[in-house]
């Protein structure tokens, strides 16, 4: 693309006469042309102005002829959908009028000798006709790639081996993908969002043929050292920056000029801007939780606390007074609590029920309520997690190390020594001695 833009460059000044520089913006030529997705992709592109044809690969090289010789200029190439259809339809046109009717006329060295001076001509969108048919084109392509998509998530006459460990799938795609991305940890994105996945697949294969990484893309002398690299550097993936792979996603042909990349972060910005910062509407749910010992739920943790109190006499805030509990202590109090009612067995004695009423009714008549066993029967990481995974008693419960600082609250808190192997030194370079020596220097 670099050598196409300074030749460009050099042959089309920016002085240009007549106050039409901006005419000029679109005149940068793609690093790559848009890709051609018509049936007759191998078929030859012909010289727009002459009996001249190139194949679809050298596209660059048709259009330094058309610079070169004929003075022609072909605005934003990589937004044309199909670049041989776009040319073929230019070539019968230009057939019909004047290339002057279709192209703005650019005339370089308008202040030098008539000799010397050179009429450029740039064909782009800003011609109506240009535009309807990108867009026209746009949306064919983009039918075409639609039915391809659609062929291929119906076919069941798919055959392929796995690329890593050679089994054999056979029916649909999506076999083969799904088992790369569970079993080899290779994941290229979900299967109906791939397009040409036979064309995909194969030219993955040739690079791991080739020794060479499906990330980094470096070569390697040998299977065995590929597979160690592509292991250890995680790079059992492709790389998203290599618009190689572009052509395989359908994402990359929703949006005319537009890569997946960029088509992500503009939903990405409407999400932002269409964000409501203004929370006078919120309505939130109530809590609903639930007690720890019957199906009685409140919507606020004062009625469950005052619930529980005064229905079965279990006082949560004694217990966290009393013993001191941090907010994971309560946690795992709460869940270890759950857990043995919900086993039908009494958390203070151990003694097993059939029933879970049973159990209530033990609890009250042995006053075991409020007779927990030993702290590190229940004070166990097994206990972090939830008996109930939709528990929202444990979202409300107060964290005791922000209500007070009482004794007792930095219990269990590592305490990090330094290190005083060298006394002597770290005396030495104490930044108090400095603040020392600083005090007695102004005193």
């Amino acid at each position: 693309g670099a050598p196409v833009e300074s030749m460009a460059a050099a042959h089309i000044e920016r002085n240009i006469a007549e106050g039409q520089d901006s005419i000029l913006e679109p005149l940068s030529l793609p690093e790559s042309p848009a890709i051609n997705v018509s049936a007759d992709r191998g078929a030859p592109v012909p010289c727009i102005l002459c009996s001249e044809s190139f194949s679809l690969s050298e596209t660059e090289t048709l259009l330094k002829h058309f610079i070169l010789e004929h003075r022609l200029v072909i605005g934003d190439v990589k937004l044309i959908a199909d670049f041989r259809r776009y040319i073929l339809y230019w070539r019968k046109r230009f057939t019909e009028q004047p290339i002057t009717e279709f192209c703005s006329v650019i005339r370089t060295n308008a202040q030098a000798p008539v000799e010397r001076q050179e009429d450029y001509f740039l064909l782009c969108d800003v011609l109506p006709e240009d535009r309807v048919l990108r867009e026209q084109l746009q949306q064919k392509r983009l039918e075409e790639i639609l039915d391809q998509q659609q062929k291929e998530r119906d076919d069941s006459s798919f055959h392929r081996a796995c690329m890593f460990c050679s089994e054999d799938f056979s029916g649909n795609r999506s076999l083969l993908l799904n088992h790369m991305a569970k079993e080899h940890g290779f994941n290229v994105g979900l299967p109906d969002n791939i397009v040409y996945s036979e064309e995909f697949l194969d030219t993955l294969q040739g690079k791991l043929d080739n020794l060479q990484c499906l990330y980094c893309e470096k070569t390697f002398r040998d299977k065995t050292t590929l597979k160690d690299h592509m292991r250890k550097k995680q790079h059992r993936r492709i790389n998203a920056k290599n618009q190689e792979y572009d052509r395989f996603y359908v994402i990359n042909y929703l949006e005319l000029g537009k890569t997946w990349e960029e088509v992500q972060s503009e939903d990405d910005r409407e999400m932002m801007e269409d964000h409501d910062d203004d929370w006078s509407d919120w309505q939130e749910h109530p809590l609903c939780a639930v007690c720890l010992f019957c199906d009685h739920q409140s919507e606020t943790m004062d009625e469950i606390y005052s619930h529980m109190e005064e229905t079965h006499g279990f006082d949560l805030h004694k217990l966290k007074a009393e013993l001191g509990l941090r907010f994971y202590q309560q946690v795992k109090l709460v869940n270890f609590i759950r857990r043995e009612i919900h086993q039908c067995r009494c958390y203070g004695c151990q003694q097993k029920f059939s029933s879970k009423a049973e159990v209530l009714l033990h609890l009250t008549e042995a006053k075991h309520v409020m007779a927990l066993p030993e702290m590190s029967k229940w004070d166990q990481p097994q206990y972090y997690f939830p008996t109930y995974e939709n528990d929202a008693f444990l979202c409300a419960l107060s964290d005791s190390e922000n209500e007070s600082e009482g004794a007792g609250d930095g219990r269990d808190v590592p305490v990090i020594a330094e290190d005083i192997s060298n006394l002597k030194a770290l005396k030495q370079t104490s930044v108090l001695k400095q603040l020392l020596k600083g005090k007695n220097s102004t005193s």
